[in-house]
């Protein structure tokens, strides 16, 4: 679970939210406490998917649907509203673990287990077909454990047997490698109910043996082969062959009831100890996330107001405490990048005195970000140089690269499970871009490998599960804290007009919903939109000026197109405050905008280490060692070593292995170049207000001002 957002609410539909479960392209999970103190999860969708009337339609059948089976292996629905402007519904929160969470992360499950999870589901697949619906997506996902048996969740696609689709035309509805052959085809018969039990069988095959059984990689390829191919069953325990055989008939018409797989699953596997029907490590794990669940407070509101009285004095407490961050004090003295230290010439110890300890770095060297990834690379040989140049270490550390090319997931995924296979590598960095993260942190969970983000954040994985993954850098939707601090300290806007380019897709709408949630100095917000293809930024300002906005935030992702909105601003003669995020921070902003471009302020996540006085000697080293300074990303890169290092170094005694580092980094705190770097030990989340910053166009470059606390006044 992560920490609420300045961008979430309070309340929804009066469940109080607590913190959040997960979140993607449809929307938000959080975790609430309704009025009557029950912990449950709210599954809020976002608005643009809403605006779709029959999307709308579909998911006030999901409500309705759910809401009306009561069996003891599906979770209802407690409360909905279809006709609100972002829908939401409420369910009962269950702790424990999803069924891929389980199986990726600690394994295949025992063959009993199998059983009595499989004929549970059956039992609820039963009552689901009892009232004349089919799920359409029977997944690991979609599958919760519990102590006492597993739940079926997420009937968003659900509908009435026999029920027109409301999916566009030719559109395949469900999770390939678990959808029957028969949904897989565009042109094939309605859904019924014989799919669930493909889509079970499919599940119980992955269960037992860690792998679906038609096989990954390509959606298309899985499809196909679930169409055409027979299943891959090798590694099924005996006792479960037959049954799951008998799910997977390419024929609809010859494959088991719930009913009667049940009793192809044994004599009654419903009747095993509830309490000890997981294998360990998992009823911990659910103890564990209960009691975490149970303690929780109820957080602060997370709507930002500001006094009129003091509006020029921001409350930067109020602002933080919606995404759960704490100021970090005390903490590690800076690691100075010097090797040489008084009394000891700067000699290392000798090699053969110490154990070696391996950190791997998985980047794009040779692809599109490969300016990112060598910036890594050298942060890293650096601190590496500077670790192993101290007399007083107690180990050694080397560095292992992976190129993963930047552009083919499947390499990415290939990369990294071989650095997972290489029994001296404890922690791996990277990846360095969005797309390979997916993969990295499923197989470094898998090898209990200490996965460590700089660049990129994980924000929108949502996936909680992760427990190995370990973001150095704030989450992308907190660029939007130093716009909002900014235009309510610095700059106080009381009229906001933000200009959302819709092809910059979630992360746009990200930052445009967090302007329009929390307005700057409790003012107003107007969204100006730039439909998907469209180019008309001159109109867009015009709306804007007619508006009276004071300020203008750009919210998108391209250089060139943040340039089109600077020069319709600088011709139409706005004179306020203009500011965007770092992805438009680019010379071709800068080339494109020309002196348009002047005084445009960016909300950036990464430092500047020439501007940051501790960081003196570390650009010197590098400029020594590659004739030019630091790159943007370089010296977050060497901080990372150094938290590892100092990790690694507070394990003496505990074995400084790959299990003892994952679970002691969470709780480490360590002051680097570029900020200090702590973690809530619940949530995992990176804590503290000094990890973004502001930077200012002018005169043909980009000039940092430093982290947005500190910016007091306009530039």
């Amino acid at each position: 679970m992560r920490p609420l957002t300045p961008a979430d609410p309070a309340a929804i539909g009066g469940h109080r939210l607590l913190g959040r479960l997960g979140s993607g392209g449809m929307g938000t999970v959080y975790l609430g406490r309704s009025p009557a103190g029950v912990l449950v999860a709210v599954k809020v969708i976002r608005a643009d998917h809403a605006a779709d009337p029959a999307f709308r339609a579909r998911f006030r059948r999901e409500a309705q649907a759910a809401g009306g089976l009561s069996g003891r292996w599906v979770v209802p629905v407690i409360g909905a509203d279809p006709d609100a402007r972002e829908p939401w519904l409420a369910t009962p929160f269950i702790p424990g673990p999803s069924l891929s969470e389980a199986v990726d992360g600690y394994g295949p499950l025992p063959a009993r287990t199998v059983r009595v999870l499989g004929a549970r589901l059956a039992e609820a697949l039963a009552q689901v077909h009892a009232a004349g619906l089919v799920h359409r997506d029977v997944k690991p996902g979609n599958i919760l454990l519990a102590p006492d048996g597993p739940r079926l969740i997420d009937f968003g696609i659900a509908r009435a047997a026999g029920a027109t689709t409301l999916t566009a035309v030719d559109a395949v509805v469900g999770t390939p490698g678990y959808l029957p052959p028969e949904q897989a085809r565009a042109d094939g018969p309605a859904p019924g109910p014989a799919g669930d039990v493909f889509s079970l069988g499919c599940v119980l095959a992955y269960a037992a043996t860690g792998r679906g059984p038609f096989g990954g990689g390509h959606p298309a390829g899985v499809v196909f082969r679930t169409v055409h191919d027979p299943p891959e069953l090798s590694g099924l325990a005996p006792e479960l062959l037959e049954a799951v055989g008998a799910c997977l008939a390419k024929d609809p018409a010859v494959r088991p009831t719930p009913a009667e797989l049940s009793g192809l699953l044994g004599d009654d596997p419903r009747a095993v100890d509830a309490a000890d029907w997981l294998p360990p490590p998992l009823p911990r794990l659910i103890a564990e996330r209960s009691t975490r669940a149970l303690e929780l407070p109820a957080p602060e509101p997370t709507r930002i107001d500001v006094p009129k009285e003091a509006r020029r004095y921001f409350n930067r407490r109020r602002l933080l405490a919606a995404g759960g961050a704490t100021a970090v004090a005390g903490g590690l003295p800076i690691a100075w990048f010097t090797t040489r230290r008084p009394g000891h010439g700067g000699a290392p110890p000798p090699a053969g005195d110490l154990a070696t300890l391996t950190l791997a770095l998985q980047a794009d060297l040779s692809g599109p970000g490969k300016a990112t990834g060598q910036a890594h690379e050298r942060g890293m040989r650096l601190a590496v140089a500077r670790h192993n140049a101290r007399t007083d270490s107690a180990f050694r550390l080397a560095l292992r690269v992976a190129d993963d090319g930047g552009a083919d997931t499947a390499r990415a995924a290939q990369a990294v499970k071989e650095l997972a296979a290489d029994p001296s590598v404890v922690a791996v960095t990277g990846p360095t871009w969005d797309a390979a993260l997916p993969g990295a942190a499923e197989a470094c969970l898998a090898a209990d490998l200490t996965l460590l983000l700089v660049s990129v954040s994980g924000a929108s994985t949502m996936q909680a599960q992760w427990r190995t993954l370990c973001p150095t850098c704030p989450a992308g939707d907190r660029l939007a804290v130093p716009v909002l601090s900014y235009l309510s300290r610095v700059q106080p806007s009381h009229r906001t007009a933000v200009v959302e380019d819709t092809d910059a897709g979630e992360s746009a709408w990200q930052l445009t919903r967090v302007m329009e949630q929390s307005p700057p100095a409790q003012g107003t917000v107007s969204v100006h939109r730039i439909p998907s293809g469209g180019s008309d930024f001159a109109a867009a300002v015009r709306d804007l000026i007619q508006a009276r906005a004071e300020s203008v935030v750009f919210a998108g992702t391209s250089p060139e197109r943040a340039a089109r909105l600077a020069r319709a601003l600088t011709e139409a003669g706005f004179k306020g405050p203009r500011i965007t995020v770092q992805d438009a921070m680019e010379p071709a902003f800068l080339t494109a905008a020309g002196a348009a471009a002047e005084g445009w302020l960016f909300s950036t996540v990464f430092a500047d280490p020439s501007a940051v006085p501790a960081a003196a000697e570390f650009v010197a080293a590098h400029r020594a060692a590659y004739g030019e300074a630091p790159a943007r990303w370089t010296t977050e890169a060497y901080d990372s070593v150094g938290l590892l290092a100092t990790a690694l170094t507070s394990l003496d005694g505990e074995g400084r292995g790959r299990s003892g580092l994952s679970r002691r980094l969470f709780r480490t705190t360590y002051q680097g170049l570029a900020k200090p770097l702590a973690f809530d030990v619940n949530t995992h989340a990176l804590t503290g207000d000094r990890g973004s910053y502001l930077y200012r166009a002018g005169s043909g470059a980009f000039r940092f001002l430093g982290p947005y606390p500190d910016v007091l006044k306009a530039p």
